[in-house]
């Protein structure tokens, strides 16, 4: 159970570290963030990233 926690907080830290790449990226592209191509993925990463924020909060309490 705790290599589950670890890596889900591993995963936690990868998924922050490319949005936190990703996201000037797609705001500093020539279009903007209107003609942006990467909407779709930035979008579905901040989904997981979300989901992986409630996981880890939830599987927090099991882990001791």
């Amino acid at each position: 159970m705790n290599f589950l926690f670890q890596f889900a907080v591993f995963t936690f830290i990868g998924f922050s570290f490319l949005l936190l790449i990703g996201v000037p990226v797609v705001f500093a592209s020539p279009g903007g963030w209107t003609e942006a191509k990467l909407k779709t993925p930035l979008f579905s990463g901040l989904g997981v990233w979300f989901l992986l924020v409630f996981f880890i909060g939830i599987f927090n309490s099991f882990v001791v």
